[in-house]
């Protein structure tokens, strides 16, 4: 599971996740601005319901994390949304814990808003085919990644829990797919409605 409890890490990696997690979250707060606000707190609750559902796999269990699609539409300003899913799961819940926020922000966020960056210039030039199979990869990668961070980190922490790394790692690949998938069709929907929320600047279909 992505969200990491209170108490299992060690002070070096909480202290590098908080202070990355706040650096990522001040420059997402600062990327907000007023016209942002509905559109990053409708992401913010859909993280929140989609990431409070978890299903058991093997010895672990999985949630849907949604970073790629998230980073794609919002970039930076995935992190304030993914925070506040975070924060609120935390307190109602008691997913991870608030010593870890930071960290479990980085490992949430991070990777989808990098790959996601990586792969939108090349949807906002390309074809919808092309667009949405870019989205699918990143997204599916933005999980492989979370999974890798979350391993590593643990790993450091308590160098015991190191052979459970590979587990993590195949349990997370059917929800690598599921969220490749996910992500493929949203993009080529959000194409043919709304294509400037992922920085396409032609509707599909229409002549320009």
């Amino acid at each position: 599971m992505a969200h990491i409890p209170d108490g299992v890490l060690s002070l070096p990696v909480l202290a590098v996740g908080t202070l990355a997690g706040a650096g990522g979250l001040w420059l997402g707060v600062r990327k907000l601005g007023d016209r942002d606000i509905p559109q990053t707190a409708l992401l913010a609750a859909v993280f929140f319901i989609a990431s409070s559902l978890a299903f058991p796999l093997g010895p672990t269990s999985v949630h849907l994390l949604l970073g790629g699609l998230i980073g794609l539409v919002l970039g930076w300003k995935a992190f304030p949304a993914i925070f506040v899913g975070l924060l609120l799961q935390a307190l109602l819940f008691g997913f991870g814990g608030l010593t870890v926020l930071g960290v479990d922000l980085v490992n949430m966020a991070l990777p989808g808003v990098l790959l996601a960056m990586a792969v939108r210039p090349f949807i906002r030039a390309g074809n919808p085919v092309r667009s949405a199979s870019l989205a699918g990869l990143s997204a599916a990668l933005s999980v492989l990644v979370t999974a890798g961070l979350v391993g590593v980190e643990i790993a450091l922490s308590e160098p015991a829990f190191a052979p459970a790394i590979s587990v993590m790692a195949v349990a997370y690949l059917p929800l690598a797919i599921i969220e490749a998938l996910v992500t493929a069709f949203v993009t080529l929907y959000l194409l043919k409605v709304k294509p400037d929320m992922i920085g396409a600047s032609t509707v599909i279909g229409t002549t320009p």
